[in-house]
């Protein structure tokens, strides 16, 4: 049976600030522990030192049964690595070394050609058989037939970069899940799913008997499947672990009975050590008059002494302040008009027309057009003004198609990308990037750069490159730039997946105040709530709208 134990674990970044503190947390078999807080608050940093990636400065994790991990990356690998090689580096240390053994016996026979290597090679086979090997390869069949609905003989050697991010996910949750590991770290496992795979996966881990630990933002998974809830809150002094132990439907109402409680108790803990000064100052003018209440007075220092080493009660945790303002500007009534459009291999042909003001939202399975579709649109349509160009220094791959797109007068898109990939803010701290600034947003004094990254939340981070970032700090630094690049149209492409929270409230608030068109691809329930249009990709390449949302459009079958 599947076991953690976390105890007493501090942490602390090689600029000398503590990011974690005295952080304590048991996971048993069949718990599922959904693990939340502030971006930034360290829970990417906490998994790293369950799995070994880094080394805490005190306390100890202790891990009883073989652990599984999938990293936050996965969704978004953008390398050469094949499904094969994904598949192997969730699998077990042995089986990697085994399967490196058999490459290299191999690569060396074929150059080779000698008995010698020929035997190195029948060696290596047979030792990776004896492991279990073979085994494991059934496994993956189920898996890949399971996420891509083909054998694993097939998708072997196919590119990580050919699948969806939700593909990816979902062949790497289907091997964890079904494979040997005891103990689970899930880093973001919903991100990049579709809502009947967020489905599949809530079902999952409430039949699932190992002892899971999961970082996850969406309410609904976390309401459904999470045991119990662990919170990471920001401290001036390190971020410390709260445990709800339900589920997220009472999560808030304890959690703000709690810091109300931790405040009262801070306010009762302030008037008491006021008063307990207070007698020590009365003793002590009364002991220069009477020498004989030199030993009240004493008494009065030593209860002052015992009572300030005993120290303050917990403090309540820091409040995180994101304030984002979305402010659009006005433009034609028809924002986009789309006439027979066909996205090449992924749509058949269809039209309709978006105005100024409506929140669209894009439904469908993974892999059914929705991201190409929003590229198109951040291009500038089909053949773009200089006007319709979009806001920011990236610009949209072309994207296959036939019919026409067009934006109408003064629609300036501003694209939020899925996967955050700017190569060209690599290594650049975020108030350089504001500081300089681009063809559509003037460069920012550094004061006025530090202000604004501190109204959402990243002004502690001002200094740390774009790429050091965690997934949701860059999905908040996104919409700060579509915040300050003039767009009077927003296309969101699952903005809410890396946010916390908090960061999440925030901008669905900003949106109801932005002036423009909204398009956004989601599959958070919570999110598409407040839209008024749904199109729904469908499985067959239709296109249709809907009043309400459509959660259940089957996977795409598409020649693989």
């Amino acid at each position: 049976m599947g076991h953690l134990q976390l105890t007493d674990l501090t942490f602390t970044l090689a600029d000398g600030h503590v990011l974690l503190r005295d952080v304590t947390l048991k996971v048993g078999a069949g718990d599922v522990v959904a693990l939340v807080g502030p971006n930034g608050a360290g829970k990417t940093t906490l998994t790293r030192i369950i799995t070994g990636d880094v080394a805490a400065d005190e306390g100890t994790c202790a891990v009883t049964g073989r652990l599984g991990v999938m990293r936050q990356f996965i969704g978004s690998v953008r390398d050469a690595s094949t499904v094969g090689d994904l598949l192997l580096s969730l699998a077990a240390p042995k089986h990697q070394a085994l399967a490196a053994r058999v490459a290299a016996a191999e690569a060396r026979m074929y150059d080779t050609g000698t008995e010698k290597d020929q035997m190195a090679y029948a060696d290596a086979v047979i030792a990776w058989g004896d492991e279990g090997g073979y085994e494991l390869e059934t496994l993956w069949d189920v898996c890949t037939v399971a996420a891509l609905a083909i054998p694993f003989d097939r998708a072997r050697d196919r590119l990580v970069t050919t699948l969806s991010g939700g593909e990816q996910k979902r062949l790497a949750l289907e091997a964890l899940l079904l494979g040997d590991d005891e103990v689970l770290i899930l880093d973001e496992p919903d991100n990049y799913l579709d809502v009947p795979g967020k489905r599949w996966l809530e079902e999952q881990l409430i039949a699932s008997r190992k002892a899971i630990l999961l970082v996850s933002h969406d309410r609904e998974l976390l309401n459904r499947a999470a045991t119990r809830i662990a919170t990471l809150e920001r401290h001036a002094t390190g971020s410390t672990l709260w445990v709800h132990a339900g589920p997220w439907r009472t999560y808030r109402e304890a959690r703000e009975a709690r810091n109300e409680r931790l405040a009262e108790d801070l306010r009762r803990w302030d008037e008491e050590h006021e008063r307990i000064k207070e007698v020590v100052r009365t003793m002590q003018e009364r002991a220069k008059i009477s020498p004989d209440l030199a030993s009240r007075y004493a008494a009065a220092q030593t209860k002052l002494r015992k009572f300030e080493e005993a120290g303050k009660p917990e403090p309540v945790p820091l409040p995180q302040s994101v304030n984002m303002r979305l402010a659009g500007g006005r433009t034609a009534k028809r924002a986009v008009v789309i006439e027979d459009l066909e996205l090449t291999g992924l749509m058949k042909p269809f039209s309709t027309e978006i105005w100024f003001g409506d929140r669209v939202a894009l439904l469908g399975s993974n892999g059914s057009g929705k991201s190409h579709f929003l590229r198109l649109l951040a291009a500038g349509g089909s053949d773009p003004d200089d006007e319709h160009l979009p806001a920011g220094d990236v610009v949209p791959e072309p994207v296959a198609h036939t019919g026409s797109v067009r934006l109408g007068a003064r629609v300036r898109p501003g694209w939020f990308a899925q996967t955050h990939a700017h190569p060209e803010w690599t290594g650049r701290a975020l108030v350089e990037i504001l500081h300089r600034g681009d063809d559509h947003r003037p460069g920012l004094a550094r004061s006025a750069a530090e202000s604004v990254l501190d109204r959402y939340g990243l002004g502690a981070s001002s200094a740390q490159p774009f790429d050091r970032l965690s997934g949701g700090q860059q999905a908040r630094f996104q919409v700060l730039l579509l915040e300050l690049g003039g767009a009077t149209m927003l296309l969101l492409d699952e903005p809410t997946d890396n946010l916390d929270l908090e960061s999440a409230e925030s901008l669905e608030s900003a949106l109801s105040a932005f002036e423009g068109a909204v398009i956004a691809v989601t599959h958070d329930r919570w999110f598409a709530a407040g839209f008024d249009r749904f199109l729904v990709f469908g499985e067959d390449g239709r296109i249709t709208e809907s009043a309400e949302p459509v959660w259940d459009a089957a996977r795409v079958n598409r020649e693989r």
